[in-house]
């Protein structure tokens, strides 16, 4: 039995989990455990097969039953989702029954002796407190991010949309890459998809630079010895950074009213709406300042800065403050000009710094809901629109949203934020890994 443990107890393990611990081993009580796990999954194999025959049929329709009674086929999914994490899990034990038999066998091949119980219990404290403590965020990870990601991964392959296949009222079919043809083949989806992704694109890109330059030119216009109380000037900047987001928005939404809005109403005491009037520029008493497609996209772009400008002003200030003085005064011993210092060392050591803070704030302004959706709320509306619900200042996420919350078109919506993730994640990973700052040992 010893010279072939390590053949035999592995095997036996594979036929019921522990019973090569129990039997060839005498592990008693590493076996037992192993056993009961399994006793434990197989008074449950009915469950487990049915929630993952739900997975795969999506339920039965059942017009004969009430609607509260028939199969609810986004739940039968989640449901199924779940059941196949735990699955998983189930086989990584299963497997390291297997593995833990063999190579226990293997010892007591060598040694003659096997681990003893009581080492075995002493072993399984020491690693304890490592595994509890990683266990909740795994737990975690799976259940709050793995499973909701996977289920709107698998909403872009079926038939889930207004007005036929909402559950509970019809269940929902699996229907491959139908969802993905119809996005590409109906003129009114495919051009209002290019349209929001060049904007999301415009808007992120030029978002992201005048936030981090703006915030750049006051952090250094601060920090100059000629200006006087600039802990003042900070605090006042900083300001728009305290409000909430949201509630900034809604206030600046009200100030942009083009016909009774406070700026709107200012100019027009003051006779500029009268003057550009006059010069052809507007054609009525008002200025359009969300009702007009350009003039909408340019408000956005200076809410935004006027939000986002504080954050990267903090940051810069402090990566000043902390630069060494030396450097700059060894420049100014070699007669290097202010203009010089900043191209030549402030510049490059700023970029170095904040470059991968500058990718984040990019993917961020991708998916910044808010900051069009509370303003503008994707408008003005468009020809498009009507057909596509984009609107021409809709990014890619409030596009989605108005698909998914409004008007009830999950699959299509599930497409969208599939292509969004295939963009933003390969580009901001690999615009990480190239950023110096990020490299291992140059730090």
């Amino acid at each position: 039995m010893r010279k072939k443990a390590s053949l035999s107890a592995p095997i036996a393990s594979a036929l019921f989990m522990g019973l090569g611990q129990i039997v060839v081993l005498k592990q008693y009580v590493k076996g037992f455990l192993f056993s009961i796990f399994e006793i434990f999954v197989l008074s449950n194999s009915s469950k487990i097969f049915n929630k993952i025959m739900g997975l795969i049929t999506l339920g039965e329709p059942k017009p004969d039953l009430p609607v509260a009674e028939r199969d609810n086929s986004t739940f039968m999914m989640l449901e199924g989702l779940i059941i196949v994490v735990i699955a998983i899990i189930i086989a990584i034990i299963y497997i390291y029954n297997i593995v833990d038999a063999r190579n226990t066998g293997k010892d007591y091949e060598k040694k003659g002796v096997v681990q003893s119980e009581r080492e075995f219990i002493h072993n399984i404290g020491e690693k304890a407190f490592a595994y509890l403590g990683l266990s909740p965020s795994f737990i975690m990870l799976a259940f709050f991010v793995v499973i909701p990601l996977v289920f709107s991964f698998l909403i872009a392959f079926t038939n889930y949309s207004a007005p036929e296949h909402i559950p509970q009222k019809n269940t929902v079919d699996w229907v491959g890459l139908q969802t993905f043809r119809d996005m590409i083949n109906l003129k009114q989806y495919s051009q209002g998809f290019i349209r929001t992704a060049v904007w999301t694109f415009e808007w992120a890109f030029i978002g992201t630079l005048t936030c981090y330059f703006g915030g750049m030119f006051l952090a250094l216009a601060l920090l100059d010895k000629n200006i006087k109380i600039p802990g003042f000037f900070r605090t006042i900047f900083i300001l728009p950074y305290a409000v909430p987001g949201m509630i900034s928005l809604f206030i600046w939404a009200i100030l942009l009213n083009g016909q009774f809005g406070p700026i709107t109403r200012s100019l027009r005491e003051l006779g500029v709406i009268e003057w550009l009037q006059n010069i052809g520029v507007l054609q009525r008493d008002v200025i359009p300042w969300l009702s007009d497609t350009t003039l909408a996209k340019i408000m956005l772009i200076v809410v935004n800065l006027w939000l986002g400008f504080p954050y990267f002003m903090l940051m810069i200030t402090g990566i000043m403050t902390s630069m060494r003085q030396d450097i700059y005064e060894a420049a100014r011993i070699d007669g290097a000009s202010r203009s010089q210092q900043f191209r030549f060392i402030t510049f490059p050591l700023l970029m170095y710094q904040t470059i991968p803070l500058m990718i984040m704030s990019f993917a961020y302004n991708m998916n910044n809901f808010g900051g069009v959706y509370f303003l503008t709320n994707g408008n003005p509306p468009d020809s498009l629109t009507t057909q596509s619900f984009a609107g021409t200042t809709d990014t890619l996420i409030t596009w989605m949203y108005k698909l998914t919350l409004e008007q009830r078109l999950y699959n299509k919506a599930s497409v969208v934020a599939i292509v969004m993730f295939i963009v933003i994640a390969p580009f901001a990973l690999y615009n990480f890994s190239k950023t110096k700052s990020f490299k291992d040992g140059e730090l």
